[in-house]
């Protein structure tokens, strides 16, 4: 099943680069019209977050964040079908790594490092470019409950060397340390909600709710510095990766409160990246959630 699902994303991704990209631009509004006019998918999640991050913004502004968010999502979808196409002058092409001193910075310390990031531009894309470019990414990633999606997702985005680890399973975090022991990159998505007893009692944009507090853990124990990364499309079709300072660790003699505190510093990392392109993030999260 695995191999036939590999196969038939090297077919899409051969065709998928034949398409000029005015109908890739074309078929992605498609994609959004349906999501949000026709089938209608999650308007109120989408209307309750943007009311949460923008109270002040009027409904006519909400609606176009919300459309050109459903856009993006159509137009990241059709970009990662085109990775089994991709190669190393895709990375020169398509690319642009910015304020990547940041990373090597961070690598120089020889501790490994903690990418943190967030549901904004094209991640998976972002992740295979950063490895095809030379740095080695390990991807904490959930899996999906059907096989066949497991197959064709994680598939294509192994092709270009991203590795995976599993958010809970048993080996989980003799996987992140053995990573950053070698020397490299862990990568945690933070933007979602996590309850107990994954995640911790944390604020997002001033509403209370539950983030993962695995990301702080792990860089107290290890020491490795964590670097916000995210991506963002331009009006060219080019994927702008940056790498922004990384976040210093809070001194607290509490480790609750120190992990609590830190947890904080990264949310509110993300609030700064999301603020700055709100049309690239997916909105359509239940990020807000009630805590118990």
């Amino acid at each position: 099943m695995k191999n036939s699902g590999l196969w038939f994303a090297k077919v899409i991704g051969f065709w998928m680069n034949l398409c000029p990209r005015w109908l890739q631009k074309a078929v992605a509004w498609t994609l959004g019209f349906l999501w949000w006019d026709l089938l209608r998918l999650r308007r109120f999640t989408i209307y309750r977050n943007l009311t949460i991050v923008f109270p002040d913004l009027s409904k006519e502004e909400k609606k176009r964040i919300a459309r050109e968010s459903l856009y993006w999502m159509g137009y990241n979808f059709l970009e990662f079908l085109k990775l089994p196409q991709l190669g190393p002058k895709s990375v020169r092409q398509r690319a642009v790594f910015n304020n990547i001193e940041n990373y090597e910075a961070a690598r120089a310390q020889g501790k490994g490092v903690y990418f943190l990031s967030l549901h904004l531009g094209n991640g998976d894309v972002g992740t295979a470019m950063m490895t095809m470019a030379g740095i080695p990414c390990h991807l904490i990633s959930k899996k999906f409950k059907q096989k066949w999606l497991n197959d064709f997702w994680f598939g294509v985005r192994e092709m270009k060397g991203t590795k995976f680890i599993d958010p809970h399973g048993r080996k989980t975090p003799f996987e992140i340390l053995k990573a950053v022991n070698a020397g490299e990159v862990v990568i945690f998505v933070l933007d979602q909600f996590m309850g107990k007893p994954y995640g911790i009692d944390s604020t997002f944009f001033g509403r209370r709710t539950g983030t993962a507090y695995g990301l702080a853990l792990f860089a107290l124990k290890t020491g490795s510095p964590v670097v916000p990364v995210y991506t963002v499309t331009d009006k060219d079709g080019r994927l702008q990766i940056y790498f922004d300072r990384p976040i210093p660790q809070i001194s607290e003699e509490n480790r609750d409160l120190q992990i609590a505190q830190m947890t904080a510093e990264y949310n509110r990392a993300l609030e700064r990246i999301i603020l700055r392109h709100p049309e690239q993030w997916m909105w359509v999260h239940r990020r807000w959630k009630t805590w118990e």
